[in-house]
């Protein structure tokens, strides 16, 4: 049986408009226990019932098919919905693959165009360039309902909530991954090794904002050669790794970097994402289907009436340990945190 705990925020993060735009200290206690030819869409559910009942749910994905998470949010969302003969769509705005301002401009001018076809009672999205690029921009305070999950850290910052939104926040488990590789570390020198996007480098903003995080390397990286020479230096140069992310990294090798990790780590290192906990001896990670299900259940809601700016703004609450025995013995660690599962 998965062992599971819960994280409450003894200081939420404050999320007000444009205006007045400055993010409040936050604190997370853990409780253990492009372009338009290339946009996809495709449907998600076609049944004769949603057909008939016309609710129509389109879902905007930041990222492209295939990225382990956001397909996770979407099989999660999908689920929801279809249980309840709702009509899903999809569509990608391929922002890691194609990540410049205009591929990424001309990718939500194509949705909104999708929008105008499709007539979704409720639009859903995912992730920052979404909310940015197609919400903030077309979708701001309109008539169209949006939900809106996995705005790393702070909405604030493109004005969100609207009048017309509702939304999950996601934040992540940093001070405590940190904790459990302090008790394994040499030192107190921190290194952040991820994908060179805009998002990761929102991300380690906001760890040194808001909890003080120092880091003593960043190592953001294009390809899978990049991150294999990031990784191999910071084994010298610092005293713990955060692996926060390779999605953007069209050639990356899973099974090349578990080797490499099993052979030549040095130091501790942890990730917030299942996929990572291979190359990582921690990790304490977030369940992306924790947000599929509650961006579903906000669009039912609204379906059924409820006006998207009377639901409350949520930040997701789930996750689970995890202990990669075989990089441990690499580190001569011989036990696993309580509660911990072992990566496979």
């Amino acid at each position: 049986m998965l062992q599971r705990f819960e994280y409450t925020l003894s200081c939420m993060i404050r999320l007000r408009p444009r205006r007045q735009a400055a993010a409040a200290c936050a604190r997370l206690l853990f409780l253990f226990g492009v372009f338009i030819p290339a946009l996809i869409a495709f449907p998600g559910c076609n049944s004769s019932d949603a057909a008939e009942t016309g609710r129509r749910v389109l879902h905007v994905d930041s990222y492209h098919q295939g990225n382990e998470w956001n397909d996770r949010i979407v099989a999660a969302l999908r689920d929801t919905l279809t249980a309840k003969d709702v009509e899903l769509r999809v569509v990608h705005l391929d922002a890691k693959r194609r990540p410049s301002e205009a591929e990424i401009q001309a990718s939500a001018l194509g949705t909104l165009r999708h929008i105008e076809e499709f007539k979704p009672d409720v639009v859903t999205v995912s992730d920052d360039p979404a909310a940015q690029y197609l919400v903030m921009t077309y979708l701001r305070n309109t008539t169209i309902p949006v939900v809106f999950c996995g705005l790393n850290w702070d909405a604030s910052v493109y004005g969100l909530p609207y009048r017309n939104t509702t939304g999950m926040v996601e934040v992540s488990p940093i001070p405590q991954i940190i904790r459990l590789l302090r008790q394994h570390a040499r030192g107190n020198r921190l290194g952040f090794l991820a994908e060179d996007t805009d998002v990761k480098r929102k991300e380690m903003a906001f760890h040194e904002k808001l909890f003080g995080i120092v880091y003593e390397k960043a190592y953001f990286v294009g390809s899978y050669e990049e991150w294999k020479e990031a990784f191999l230096k910071a084994q010298q140069e610092v005293d713990m790794l955060l692996i926060l992310g390779v999605g953007a990294i069209a050639d990356w090798d899973l099974d090349e970097a578990r080797r490499l990790a099993e052979e030549h780590t040095r130091i501790p290192s942890g990730t917030d994402f299942e996929w990572l906990t291979p190359v990582s001896l921690m990790g304490v990670v977030k369940h992306p289907e924790e947000q599929g299900r509650w961006a579903a259940q906000a669009a039912l809601r609204i379906l059924d009436g409820v006006e998207p700016s009377t639901i409350p703004l949520t930040y997701n609450r789930d996750g689970e340990l995890f202990f990669n025995a075989r990089i441990a013995r690499q580190l001569r660690i011989r036990e696993a945190p309580p509660l911990a599962r072992t990566v496979p």
